[in-house]
């Protein structure tokens, strides 16, 4: 990874970091959220796939970081692609379907401008600009499609447990499941465009790179 590539890998986890610290406390004190107690709010902050994907992408960019030996695997190959189309498909149904939803001020405008709007663009842009390129073929991207899988069971059969439900559009009690599962598999569809585009893209840009070496 190039010098610049470093800089930027550094900037995204520093822009994860602080959104989510920002956000812990936040949600804590928030009596008038749905939980009754500041643990209970302050757990329930990872159920959001927001939270869990820019904690997908912080991870994944920092150990390209710090150990780059350690990429080569299917395993660390498909956390980083979910890194990617996670945090992307986060910016893209935000700012589509939520971003009225909330009139925020503050610290809170802060950390949902870091988790919503940076980390997308940082993590997209870094993907796109440095690579690394050949880590996805279409056995990764199939991979890829179990996170996504297990987050909406999660919160789902949670969801029937605790009547909770992180996003308006997954909410059970309010549209039912027919309405529920129709709108996942909207998003589920934007999900596997962006792993087809991204595989796509990936091979070209390999072999521009090898040309132009």
């Amino acid at each position: 990874m190039t010098t610049t590539g470093r800089i930027w890998t550094w900037l995204t986890v520093t822009v994860v970091l602080a959104g989510i610290v920002i956000q812990l406390p936040l949600s804590a004190q928030n009596e008038e959220g749905f939980f009754s107690t500041a643990p209970e709010r302050l757990f329930n902050v990872f159920a959001y796939f927001t939270i869990q994907s820019n904690l997908l992408l912080g991870g994944t960019v920092l150990v390209l970081a710090l150990w780059p030996d350690r990429t080569r695997g299917a395993v660390f190959k498909t956390l980083r692609l979910n890194g990617v189309l996670c945090i992307a498909v986060t910016g893209i149904v935000y700012h589509a379907v939520l971003a009225g939803l909330d009139e925020l001020s503050g610290w809170a405008w802060v950390s949902n401008f870091l988790l919503h709007t940076a980390a997308p663009i940082a993590g997209v842009l870094g993907w796109l600009l440095f690579g690394p390129r050949g880590q996805t073929d279409w056995r990764i991207v199939g991979w890829s499609i179990v996170y996504p899988l297990l987050w909406l069971a999660f919160t789902l059969i949670r969801g029937e447990f605790v009547h909770f439900y992180p996003y308006p559009f997954v909410n059970v009690d309010e549209h039912g499941y027919g309405r529920v599962l129709l709108n996942c598999l909207l998003v589920a569809v934007l999900f596997l465009a962006l792993a087809a585009g991204a595989t796509t893209l990936d091979r070209r840009l390999r072999r521009k790179t090898t040309v132009e070496r």
